[in-house]
């Protein structure tokens, strides 16, 4: 009996978390741990400190470092490198393809410091994401941030000084939203002129890119022939792949630009009520202009004439193009010699059709029923619309190739948007 209320009483000084879980085998402490990750009350949990034996292991490492960079809106960013090219009439290329790796390190470094930057804000309305539930800590976002914006502009310096000074643009408007934009008026425009600014990189990365090792890409010469023979005229090359000058890459690419800057514009704005919700106007007015852009994009396309030179863009004259390969050289400007593919108006449509099927019902939703779930259903599908509007953007410009291999990621894109969220 002595025994027994010696052990009693040193069970009654256990505290209350511990007593639940010596008498249960484990499992209340399980709930005790889970309780305090919900964030109850609009506070932050206290990170816990003791090791992967309180259920920190890997693999919740792995999980919130995916919620951090949100890795299912990842899959928008490499579509405005390739319409990038497609706008300055140009096959994808080593400039593109650094443009790509430098546009994926700059949208997940502004993510990263997107988070540090509403830590305190996201401990009272989202104590659920990575830093205010303690799995990520402030300063490992802030470092991470740091060091993908480096690598993103080393990236864009291999592809040449053009491309370099764009994604230094593009850099210092992320962080300026992300750290004091992001809450004035001036914030949806600045994720526009971001996003604007990533397909310009495209476009000058492909454009401008110095060549790689061996001989620069241009006209190939006639050379005499072994033994007195009648030489052979080569076949000149594409005579778009010469480098040509940045201010040109930037100006037939410019109308590509606005349009993505100007769905990114409709976006942010709606994004700026997730949380709270209560706006109808702001999902109405995107959703008008979603319409309106669809309609630009094919308005563009059938009101060329058959056998007129596409131009890069939506609208205007100066390069044209209708795929890759088909360039010819004129006095100022590049002409088409054979009028688009049947198939590419039918593939613009199809991208055009997705894009408002995409965008559209969520915004209708939200406006009809402002409440945060249907607004950040609104966020994400104009997320993820921004991958058709791409497509269409680079099948407008003459490159149905890029326009498929941008829509082969919409799969890819709502497979991870069942398990990260890209809002």
């Amino acid at each position: 009996m002595r025994w027994r209320l010696r052990l009693l009483s040193a069970l009654g000084a256990l505290p209350a978390g511990l007593r639940a879980a010596s008498g249960t085998g484990g499992h209340a402490g399980g709930h005790v741990l889970q309780d305090s990750l919900s964030g109850t009350g609009g506070t932050a949990p206290v990170p816990d400190r003791h090791g992967p034996s309180h259920g920190r292991g890997r693999g919740d490492t792995v999980r919130a470092w995916t919620e951090l960079f949100r890795v299912s809106a990842l899959f928008s960013a490499p579509g405005d490198g390739l319409a990038g090219a497609a706008a300055v009439g140009r096959s994808p290329g080593r400039g593109t393809a650094l443009a790509i790796g430098a546009s994926l390190c700059l949208y997940e470094a502004g993510l990263a410091l997107n988070d540090w930057a509403d830590r305190e804000e996201d401990a009272v309305d989202r104590p659920h994401r990575p830093i205010p539930s303690g799995r990520i800590s402030p300063p490992a976002a802030l470092r991470a941030a740091g060091v993908l914006t480096a690598a993103g502009l080393v990236l864009a310096a291999r592809a040449g000084r053009p491309a370099l000074a764009v994604a230094t643009g593009l850099a210092g408007t992320v962080w300026a939203y992300d750290l004091h934009l992001k809450h004035t008026k001036a914030g949806p425009a600045a994720m526009a002129a971001a996003r604007s600014l990533d397909l310009l990189l495209g476009a000058t990365a492909t454009a401008t890119a110095p060549a790689g090792r061996g001989p620069r890409p241009g006209p190939r010469t006639a050379r005499p022939a072994r033994g007195g023979a009648v030489p052979l005229t080569a076949a000149p090359d594409n005579v778009a792949a010469r480098p040509r000058p940045a201010l040109g890459a930037l100006a037939a690419a410019l109308p590509a630009a606005l349009v993505l800057g100007a769905h990114t514009y409709g976006v942010t704005a709606v994004s700026r009520h997730e949380a709270q919700g209560g706006s109808t106007a702001v999902p109405l007015a995107v959703l008008a202009t979603t319409a309106t852009l669809g309609a630009i994009v094919l308005a563009a396309h059938r009101g060329r004439r058959p056998g007129e030179p596409t131009t890069p863009g939506l609208g205007g004259r100066g390069l044209g193009v209708t795929g890759p390969g088909e360039y010819r050289e004129s006095h100022q400007h590049l002409t088409v010699p054979a009028p688009a593919p049947a198939l590419t108006p039918l593939l613009l449509t199809a991208f055009t059709g997705a894009y408002l099927r995409t965008a559209g019902p969520p915004l209708l939703h939200a406006a009809l029923n402002p409440s945060p779930p249907l607004t950040q259903r609104a966020v994400g599908g104009g997320i993820r619309a921004m991958i058709p509007l791409q497509a269409a953007l680079a099948t407008r410009a003459g490159a149905p190739a890029s326009g498929l291999a941008v829509m082969a990621l919409v799969p890819l894109a709502r497979s991870l948007a069942r398990k990260v969220s890209p809002t």
